[in-house]
């Protein structure tokens, strides 16, 4: 694996979630393939679970790692071309991302859409430019348009939990206070869709995403009617994508908050969310606290995703 922005990088999924569940049992096998290898993370938007399972996964591994937040302690970077650099911004990202890959093997980047050009955010400019310049294996710690480290723990999640084969999972987007990237539910369904599932997308008008991202979903506009048999309920709240209504607000509804009322109409469905969760706008805090909730293994299985990203970035050197 040279890069891993997306599902297609992974491979085989059976395979994967099989090398997922051999690490789960010894997260340390692989210790000596990191020796003397180092990880550098760079981060343009704020984290807690990416950060810190990915530095576990490196250290796993026998990584050295190094944490870069750009926009605390590093000069602003500029990552525009053609522009006269006579701002605040005393560096331009294209000097910068060659001389980051002096010092690493590998580079995470986590850069999230700015919403001020839908061309670029789904052209992913920044983690683009990372993978052209840096001369180094880059994976994606959550991009414009996907979070590919989040979704492949949360398949393995559902591969741990599920009771049946084909199990039903549907992703409902849910209010919030602010205007959200789709990265997440991009991301979700575009690895649903790589699975056998019976994956159904809800969400009010107006919040239509990417087609080539909802994929065979079923889309389906009455959050009840679609809650309907689930075994897993994924929430999540995303901007507008459509039109001039690209990273708007269109709706806080709160009857589109998980709750009790959504879930019993389900088949005793585990609950997911990626966090951090707005409780009482996302999700309830009966459901969030209920046994059904699943969050936490979900966010541990960071972790192992990562673990098992890294160590195939590893082998590809």
């Amino acid at each position: 694996m040279k890069n891993f922005t997306c599902v297609q990088d992974i491979g085989n999924l059976k395979s994967a979630l099989n090398e997922a569940f051999e690490i789960k049992k010894d997260r340390f096998k692989y210790v000596e393939l990191g020796r003397n290898k180092t990880l550098m993370m760079i981060f343009f938007n704020s984290s807690l679970r990416t950060r810190l399972s990915t530095q576990k996964a490196a250290l796993n591994l026998g990584m050295n790692v190094i944490v870069l937040d750009i926009n605390q302690g590093a000069w602003k970077l500029e990552t525009e071309r053609g522009v006269i650099m006579d701002g605040d911004k005393p560096e331009h990202l294209l000097e910068a991302i060659p001389v980051m890959g002096c010092y690493c093997d590998i580079i995470g980047v986590r850069s999230f859409a700015r919403f001020e050009s839908k061309e670029d955010d789904y052209n992913e400019v920044i983690l683009e430019q990372f993978i052209k310049h840096s001369g180094r294996p880059v994976f994606s710690m959550e991009a414009a348009t996907r979070h590919p480290l989040q979704s492949f723990a949360d398949l393995i999640t559902i591969e741990e939990y599920k009771k049946t084969t084909r199990p039903k999972v549907v992703m409902t987007w849910a209010p919030h206070p602010r205007p959200l990237p789709q990265a997440v539910p991009n991301s979700f369904a575009e690895w649903m869709n790589a699975t056998d599932y019976d994956f159904v997308i809800t969400h009010p008008e107006g919040y239509e995403l990417d087609p080539k991202f909802v994929g065979n979903a079923h889309v389906e506009y009455d959050q009840m009617k679609a809650f309907e048999g689930a075994d897993f309920v994924y929430a999540k709240n995303w901007a507008a994508y459509t039109g001039d209504n690209y990273g708007q607000i269109l709706s806080k509804d709160r009857a589109w908050t998980v709750g009790e009322r959504q879930m019993a109409v389900t088949n005793n469905a585990y609950f997911m969310h990626c966090l951090p969760v707005r409780r009482n706008m996302i999700v309830t805090d009966d459901v969030i606290e209920s046994p059904q909730s699943i969050v936490i293994p979900e966010a541990a299985n960071r972790e192992i995703s990562a673990t098992v990203v890294l160590k195939r970035l590893l082998e590809g050197i």
